[in-house]
């Protein structure tokens, strides 16, 4: 299965030994992120931090195992797809219109989020963690 991650669970790992980071190391899986999901990470290191109890070489160790199973999607790639992608979601959340560009960019099977913004789309399917985990419990 290949999904978009939205930043929201790249954070969500980074904080908590979970589901979310389990699955992120199945190998099953392929994830993409727009290169802006980096900068977002990056931005929220701190607020990373104080909530996992993590010293930033310790994120940053662990963001690079992720990242092992992640595609970065550059920029270029999906600059076609922006005015799409607004158009779809922009005025429902302007910072989510790199994440829906990636889904009109890239095959994918949909955006893993758990941000509601995501569920007024039309043409590109949401998994929430619960999706995936059921998805997961069934086999595959």
């Amino acid at each position: 299965m290949r999904l978009v991650l939205d930043t929201n669970i790249l954070i969500a790992a980074l904080i908590k030994d979970s589901l979310t980071r389990n699955i992120l190391f199945l190998p099953d899986f392929e994830f993409l992120v727009p290169e802006y999901a980096l900068e977002e990470v990056n931005r929220h290191r701190a607020k990373i931090a104080r909530h996992s109890r993590l010293k930033y070489t310790e994120i940053d160790l662990l963001l690079s195992l992720l990242l092992e199973s992640v595609t970065v999607v550059t920029a270029e790639k999906i600059e076609p797809h922006m005015k799409t992608a607004e158009a779809l979601i922009g005025n429902i959340d302007p910072g989510d219109v790199p994440f829906v560009a990636v889904a009109l960019a890239v095959e994918n099977d949909g955006i893993w989020s758990n941000d509601r913004a995501f569920e007024r789309l039309s043409g590109i399917k949401l998994w929430k963690t619960s999706d995936i985990s059921a998805y997961l419990q069934k086999g595959r």
